[in-house]
């Protein structure tokens, strides 16, 4: 008997454990819905891993020239009744001292990291675009709303502490977010970011303040942490 001939009727009975129950779960697909596109295959050996010898060679070879032509004298030795001035952290905390420099220690060492490292954890679990569409795809007045919103209360939060190495690159992303909105353009740049989606422009914008505020630290901090300029008075 085929599955059409076959029918199903609902079983009542005034005794609950005589009917058999059946109970399904369903969880919502919650992965992004990417497009397929057609691209052409590769084998990873060859194609791969010989780019990746390549590159890591040419890496080699410039390290060794940098440091064959370039002098990079050691300091003097350590000496605990002697602090240099400025006493810089690896580059890799150097955004979080250039934070030190605009906000108290405990939001700037402690609260600013710790909610970072939360909203990393957190964000990945919202329902946030999962057919990865574009940012102005959907309802562009509430989107306009909510992103001009958010951006201006960064800026004056920061603004207040001066933090204009936060303030910049906000309003640069807020900006360029803009683009497909209010340009009628087709060129290839302009599709490439209209085609953007919001977690995008969210990452785009913490690579890019984290950038800046590691370059600011590394490149433009001289003694007592004031402002100097690179190519005038050296990099401390």
């Amino acid at each position: 008997m085929s599955d059409a001939d076959r029918k199903f009727e609902i079983q009542r009975d005034i005794d609950p454990m005589a009917i058999p129950k059946r109970v399904a779960f369903i969880a919502p697909r919650v992965s992004a819905q990417v497009k397929s596109r057609d691209e052409e295959m590769v084998m990873t050996f060859p194609e791969l891993i010989l780019r990746g010898l390549i590159v890591m060679e040419a890496l080699v070879i410039l390290l060794a020239l940098t440091s064959l032509f370039f002098d990079a004298p050691l300091e003097w030795i350590a000496d605990p009744n002697h602090t240099p001035s400025p006493a810089k952290a690896p580059w890799y905390f150097l955004g979080i001292q250039e934070l030190l420099h605009y906000f108290p220690p405990v939001v700037a060492g402690v609260l600013i990291p710790i909610l970072v490292i939360i909203a990393l954890i957190v964000i990945p679990y919202f329902q946030i675009n999962i057919k990865g569409e574009g940012l102005w795809q959907k309802d562009r007045k509430r989107t306009f709303i909510f992103l001009t919103s958010a951006a201006f209360l960064i800026c004056i939060l920061n603004a207040a502490f001066k933090a204009w190495a936060i303030v910049i690159p906000t309003l640069s992303v807020y900006g360029l977010s803009l683009v497909p909105l209010f340009s009628r353009s087709s060129g290839n740049a302009v599709e490439w970011v209209r085609r953007r989606s919001l977690t995008e422009w969210i990452m785009l914008w913490f690579v890019i303040v984290v950038a800046v505020l590691t370059a600011v630290g590394t490149f433009f901090r001289g003694p007592e942490w004031r402002w100097t300029w690179p190519w005038i008075d050296g990099i401390y």
